[in-house]
C-alpha cells in the first residue's frame, strides 16, 4: 500500500500549493528510498536522457514559440476588431465573434493563457460597452480561450501522444471533429440564449464609419487569411504525410515569424522575448516531467500500479465502468490540479488498464483531452478564471466569471458524453 499512500500524499501537498515538480520528485525520493533504497533511482538518468532525445517532445517548445510570436503580433486584436464589425449587427454577434476568434487563435497559437488575456483586454470592454450580460461575456471569453486544449496543434495532445505511445498526427486528426462540434455548441447556445433573452446581448447599431458591408467583409478576410494559411500549412503538412508533427512545428515557428514581418511587428527584441518565454514554459513542462518520471518509478516499484490495475479491471461493467470512473476521476482532479500533472501522473496509471480492456487508445486520448479542457474552467482553480480576473475591469466580480462559465462547462461535458456514446460519429469507432 506504500504506492497508494504516496499518491494521496502527493495530492494533498499539491492542494496546499507546493511546487508540482519538486512535490513529485521529493515524494518519490522519500518513499522510494524508504521502500527500496537508493538503487531504485540508478536508471533515472537514462529515463531523463530518453525524454531529452524524444523527437515528439521537441514539438512542444516549437509550437509554444509559434504561439508566443503570434501573440506578440497582436493577432487577436486585429481578428476581434474585424470579426466584431462583421457580426456586430447580429444579436449576440460580439460573443459569436469571440468564439470564432478563439477557435482561430487555438488553431494558430494554442496558448490558452494568451488567448484568454488577449480577448479579456480587447473583447470584454466592448461587450460591456454595448450592455452585454456580464456573466455571458465572461463565460464566452473563458470558454473560447480554452479551445486551444482540443483544437490542434494542442500541447496536451502532444504530451498525451508521447505518454500513451500514439502518433501525434493521429491525435491531431481525431481532435478536429470534436473541436468543431464544441465550437458549434457554443454558438448555438449563444444564439438560443440571446433569442430567449435579447437584453443579454444586444445587436450593435450600424456605424457608417466602419464602411460598407463589402468593405467589412474584405477587412475580415484580410485579418483571417494570414493566420488561417499558417494553420492550413502546419496541419496540412502533418495530415498529408509531408512532415512529422515535430517538423511541422518548426515550420509553424518560421511561419509565425513571417506573419510578424507581414504585420510589421518583427524585431530581434521580440524574437528574444518570445524565445525567453518559450524556454520558461518548456522548462516548467520538462521539470514536471522529470518529477513525474521519478514518481511513476517509485509508484511502480512499490506495487501501486498493480493494486490500481487490479481494482480498475475488477470494476462492474468492465470497459464502460472503467471509462466512466476514469473520466469522473479526471474531471474531479481537474478542479484542483493542472492538466500537465494529470497527463504525466494519472494517465500512465490508466493507460495499461485501457490497453488490457481493448480500448481504442486514440479515442481514449481524445476523451482525456476533452476532459482536461474542462479543468481550465472549473472553479475554484480553473486557470482561465484567474487569467480573465487578472485583466477584467473592477466592475466584474469573481461570481460573474463563475456563473458565466457554468453553462460552457455543461456544454463541454455534453460533448464529452457524446464522444463516449457515439465514437463512430467522430470517426473513432
Amino acid at each position: 500500500m506504500i504506492g497508494i499512500i504516496m499518491f494521496f500524499v502527493a495530492l494533498v501537498m499539491l492542494l496546499f500549493g507546493f511546487p508540482v515538480a519538486f512535490t513529485f520528485g521529493g515524494i518519490a525520493l522519500l518513499f522510494g528510498v524508504f521502500a527500496e533504497g537508493f538503487d531504485m533511482f540508478a536508471f533515472m538518468p537514462f529515463r531523463i536522457q530518453s525524454y531529452m532525445e524524444n523527437t515528439v517532445m521537441m514539438a512542444v517548445p516549437l509550437f509554444v514559440f509559434m504561439g508566443i510570436v503570434l501573440q506578440k503580433t497582436r493577432l487577436a486584436e486585429q481578428l476581434l476588431e474585424a470579426m466584431g464589425k462583421l457580426f456586430g449587427g447580429v444579436r449576440g454577434g460580439l460573443a459569436i465573434s469571440t468564439i470564432l476568434v478563439g477557435a482561430l487563435l487555438a488553431a494558430s497559437t494554442g496558448v490558452v493563457g494568451a488567448s484568454v488575456v488577449a480577448m479579456g483586454l480587447i473583447s470584454l470592454p466592448v461587450m460591456l460597452k454595448y450592455k452585454y450580460n456580464k456573466s455571458l461575456a465572461c463565460g464566452t471569453i473563458c470558454a473560447s480561450g480554452t479551445l486551444g486544449q482540443i483544437i490542434p496543434p494542442s500541447i496536451i495532445l502532444i504530451i498525451l501522444g508521447d505518454v500513451l505511445g500514439i502518433p501525434v498526427g493521429d491525435l491531431f486528426q481525431a481532435a478536429i471533429y470534436p473541436g468543431l462540434v464544441l465550437i458549434a455548441c457554443y454558438i448555438v447556445y449563444i444564439l438560443i440564449l440571446t433569442w430567449r433573452k435579447p437584453e443579454y446581448a444586444p445587436a450593435i447599431p450600424y456605424n457608417e464609419e466602419d464602411g460598407t458591408r463589402k468593405e467589412q467583409i474584405i477587412q475580415a478576410l484580410k485579418a483571417i487569411l494570414p493566420p488561417l494559411t499558417l494553420v492550413l500549412v502546419v496541419l496540412g503538412s502533418i495530415f498529408s504525410g509531408i512532415a512529422t508533427p515535430t517538423e511541422s512545428s518548426a515550420l509553424g515557428g518560421v511561419g509565425a515569424l513571417i506573419l510578424a514581418l507581414i504585420y510589421k511587428k518583427f524585431s530581434f527584441k521580440m524574437v528574444f522575448e518570445s524565445s525567453l518565454e518559450t524556454v520558461k514554459i518548456t522548462a516548467m513542462v520538462f521539470a514536471i516531467l522529470v518529477g513525474a518520471t521519478a514518481f511513476s518509478m517509485a509508484f511502480s516499484y512499490t506495487g501501486g500500479d498493480y493494486i490500481v490495475e487490479e481494482a480498475l479491471l475488477s470494476l462492474p461493467g468492465e470497459k464502460w465502468g472503467f471509462i466512466i470512473l476514469s473520466m469522473v476521476a479526471i474531471l474531479i482532479l481537474g478542479f484542483f490540479i493542472d492538466f500537465v500533472e494529470i497527463a504525466f501522473i494519472i494517465v500512465p496509471i490508466l493507460a495499461p488498464v485501457a490497453e488490457a480492456l481493448g480500448i481504442n487508445m486514440v479515442w481514449f486520448a481524445i476523451l482525456i483531452a476533452m476532459n482536461l479542457q474542462t479543468s481550465f474552467l472549473t472553479p475554484p482553480f480553473g486557470f482561465s478564471l484567474f487569467y480573465l480576473k487578472g485583466v477584467a475591469p473592477n466592475t466584474i466580480q469573481t461570481t460573474d466569471i463563475y456563473k458565466g462559465v457554468l453553462p460552457f462547462i455543461g456544454l463541454q461535458i455534453m460533448v464529452l458524453v457524446s464522444i463516449v456514446l457515439f465514437p463512430d460519429f467522430y470517426g473513432m469507432g
